[in-house]
């Protein structure tokens, strides 16, 4: 059975966020737990981060990626049968499987650039749903990557730290011209 989820119909007319691009120093801060004082944040924050995935579009994003060091991720991989999107507060990767997986990622903090990064096949996460329920939830495939990803960026990892070193370079390089052109263009 898929786990609890927010509904598309609260996602509409949330006001959209920025996202952060590399190399925003937000990006590698390791985020704080989300704490009893911190519900009507998260109640808000939730709807509007699905929102802005959507836009972007995404099938993921965390806290820290709009500017909110909370340790907070959306997450609808639509295409899959994922159940709809998931919001997961405080999620921690529990058990993950000694097999390994390669697929190829990207991040919305780095748009329109992809790597292949290889990470465990599966994972078993656990996660506060936004009224405090306990959920639990085993993934493998695009699930577990997606996860993976995006706990990462709770602790100020991103997907090109995965890369061997002239890798991560080349790609970052171009990322940071890619960006530069963009901004003249738009003078």
């Amino acid at each position: 059975m898929p786990p609890p989820t927010m509904s598309d119909a609260s996602t509409e007319g949330a006001e959209l966020l920025p996202i952060l691009l590399h190399p925003s120093p937000v990006l590698r801060a390791k985020a704080r737990a989300v704490g009893a004082g911190d519900g009507d944040r998260v109640r808000d924050l939730a709807p509007r981060m699905l929102a802005t995935m959507y836009k972007a579009p995404g099938i993921g994003l965390a806290a820290p990626q709009v500017g909110e060091s909370l340790r907070l991720l959306v997450l609808d991989l639509q295409k899959e049968d994922s159940g709809g999107p998931i919001v997961m507060v405080n999620p921690e990767i529990v058990a993950e499987s000694a097999e390994q997986a390669t697929r190829e990622e990207g991040c919305l903090s780095i748009p329109g650039h992809y790597a292949d990064v290889t990470r465990p096949a599966r994972v078993k996460v656990r996660w506060q749903d936004p009224d405090g329920t306990r959920r639990e939830m085993e993934a493998e495939g695009l699930m577990a990557a997606c996860v993976q990803h995006e706990v990462d960026h709770l602790d100020g990892v991103l997907f090109t730290d995965h890369l061997s070193p002239l890798k991560r370079n080349m790609l970052l390089r171009k990322f940071t011209k890619d960006q530069k052109s963009k901004q003249r263009e738009a003078m």
